[in-house]
């Protein structure tokens, strides 16, 4: 095990971009204005059509999706069709995996606790199968997947061995990994016990594990807080349908975060709040009660998991082969008071316009991927930001209330100090766990949640390239009255005193010889798309949301109409999961990408095209 240093991840200096400050392009010219916001009703945005011209849009796509993109862009994302459960945000539709030789699409359904099947044969008509059992299957260390268990996440396997993340229903028990064939029928097939609220689960690149992200969020009043952890499950090498072989609880491995505990806690890593016991009632390991693993990518050599650790701003290394936690770094804060780093921090200042302020960003991704370049691995991290609010124990505050209900207030010699009224920093939401001066007396820096990006790592922690503000500044120009709105209505400006447009997750794909990351924008809508090939050079390509802006459903909800009607024309909120299938797997021959959105409760397809003649 190798001895884990502490890390203070460097911003890297003006890496090169499509849409920045200073007109480097024709596109960061067309951005470079704050967009003033209006209250005229909102009509269809973006250019529209879609993309290569000769994809045929189908069910639950709109009939105009907002389109932005750079001028030497190489690929367009056209939506294709769509499956909607008619459910308004209850998680609907959350993660989503695809088995190539069934043509079916696996989407996670936590508001009924299941699995959707669907056969995408047909992209542009996805059709329903049926629902994969994942309650009342017998595990392997003799329990029982009991009913009011919630399915968080499943992944596929290429011979059709696949595998469903399942909650406990009181989350603080340990919960179980369900074993199912893609290619057959509802029933499962076995199940293993894992870790408390997997809410995460990857197969290696080799196939031979699965990798789970055991999250041990405590209970919503605070009262127990189990551990997180990783669990690491040997899989069935050979596999033929209902013919797994026996399933062992031996075959479960925990990494945990014990070698990491009090004074061997890397610098950064941010470990706060109350001291609750865990399930058994210790309140032994206290940063491995803290430490919530939340997302997970494993290397191309199947030997290394990187997990992410959202709450706690840091990244953890696994060696699968041991099953042991070898490393764990901190990934720093980026300083929004820089060219290029700006945000729009608040929703009362009538413009849609990011810009530099005295205030530091917490990455905090949620979803993380890896890719090799050049031989080397790199991690991306879409850098959502979360706080934590269990029971009585509150750690946001808008920095106007700091000073306010028993809280430290701004330093009077703080850069912010000037700026607390509502159109300048006041509205913005902060940490109040992170920034005070040594003695506690005061806030001598303050810190948002997210990065309102999406970053390029190296696997030493080092940051090679960070998108900046261009999140804000393309969906201003391709959204114009609907910037930063959030997902279950349209109300411009509406989250800009939060995480802004909220980069949820991420899938990397290759086309043409390059490769891509998809990142989707869990409150703004839509998907943004990069080209990571050379990650020093990663540049913008794309920008695309199936959602019709003029529509809010939670408005439409609230005045009376049926869920289901009201989304019907609404298109997708809320990307979630998203997964990429190469052409060689496609029922087109042509690259797609699946996205799951939970708040409209729709798994749509979009086609990925090269553009021809663009180098």
């Amino acid at each position: 095990m190798r001895t884990p240093l502490p890390r203070t991840p460097r911003l890297a200096p003006a890496p090169r971009r499509a849409v920045v400050a200073g007109c480097a392009t024709a596109l960061a010219c067309a951005l470079a204005a704050p967009v003033a916001l209006t209250a005229s009703a909102l009509g269809g945005t973006g250019s529209g059509g879609t993309g290569s011209g000769d994809a045929t849009p189908g069910a639950g796509v709109v009939a105009d999706p907002a389109v932005l993109s750079a001028d030497d862009a190489r690929l367009a994302l056209s939506p294709l069709g769509s499956y909607g459960t008619g459910v308004f945000d209850e998680s609907a539709a959350e993660i989503v995996a695809y088995h190539a030789r069934s043509e079916r699409l696996f989407s996670v359904n936590a508001q009924a606790g299941e699995v959707t099947v669907l056969d995408v044969a047909r992209p542009s008509s996805p059709r329903k199968l049926f629902a994969l059992e994942t309650t009342d299957v017998r595990a392997a260390d003799g329990s029982t997947v009991p009913d009011g268990a919630v399915a968080n996440s499943v992944a596929v396997r290429p011979d059709g061995l696949g595998v469903v993340a399942v909650e406990s229903p009181d989350k603080v028990s340990d919960g179980w990994l369900v074993l199912f064939d893609a290619a057959g029928d509802r029933e499962a097939l076995g199940a293993w016990r894992v870790g408390a609220l997997p809410d995460m689960v990857t197969i290696t690149p080799d196939g031979r594990s699965a990798v789970v992200a055991n999250e041990g969020e405590p209970d919503d009043d605070f009262s127990v807080d189990p551990e997180g952890s990783v669990s690491v499950v040997d899989l069935p090498r050979r596999f033929t349908g209902k013919h797994a072989g026996p399933v062992a609880q031996s075959a479960v491995r925990t990494a945990t975060f014990h070698a990491f505990e009090g004074d061997a806690l890397p610098d950064g890593v941010r470990v706060f709040g109350p001291d609750v016991a865990g399930p058994d009632g210790s309140l032994a390991h206290r940063v491995s009660r803290n430490l919530e693993p939340e997302y997970v990518t494993v290397s191309k050599d199947s030997r290394t998991a990187y997990v992410a650790l959202q709450e706690a701003n840091a990244v953890a290394e696994v060696d699968l082969r041991s099953a042991r936690t070898t490393d764990l770094w901190s990934l720093g804060s980026k300083d929004h008071s820089l060219p290029g780093q700006g945000i729009d921090p608040s929703d009362k200042d009538g413009v849609a316009a990011a810009r530099e302020v005295p205030v530091r960003g917490l990455y905090m991704p949620d979803g993380i991927a890896s890719y090799t370049s050049r031989g080397q691995t790199y991690l991306v991290t879409a850098n959502e930001g979360d706080a934590r609010e269990w029971g009585d124990y509150v750690e946001p505050a808008r920095v106007k209330d700091l000073g306010d209900d028993g809280l430290a207030p701004v330093c009077e010699d703080a850069p912010a100090a000037g700026m607390l009224g509502d159109a300048d920093l006041g509205r913005l939401n902060v940490t109040t766990a992170s920034g005070l001066r040594a003695d506690g007396s005061c806030y001598e820096e303050l810190y948002a949640f997210g990065g309102r990006s999406f970053s390029v790592w190296s696997t030493d922690g080092e940051l090679v390239f960070d998108s900046g503000d261009e999140f804000e500044r393309v969906t201003a120009e391709a959204l114009g009255d609907a910037f930063n709105t959030n997902h279950t209505e349209t109300k411009g400006d509406g989250r800009s005193d939060d995480k802004g447009p909220e980069p949820e997750n991420l899938a990397i794909g290759e086309v043409a010889g390059r490769t891509y990351a998809f990142v989707g924008l869990e409150r703004a809508g839509g998907v943004m798309v990069y080209d990571i090939t050379r990650p020093e050079r990663t540049a913008f390509v794309t920008y695309v949301s199936n959602r019709d802006y003029a529509v809010s459903v939670e408005a439409e909800v609230d005045d009376g109409a049926d869920p289901a009607a009201a989304l019907a024309g609404a298109g997708d909120l809320g990307p979630e999961g998203l997964t990429f299938v190469p052409a060689s797997d496609s029922p087109t021959h042509r690259p797609l990408l699946a996205v799951a959105n939970e708040v409209s409760g729709t798994t749509t397809l979009f086609q990925v095209d090269r553009l021809v003649g663009r180098r």
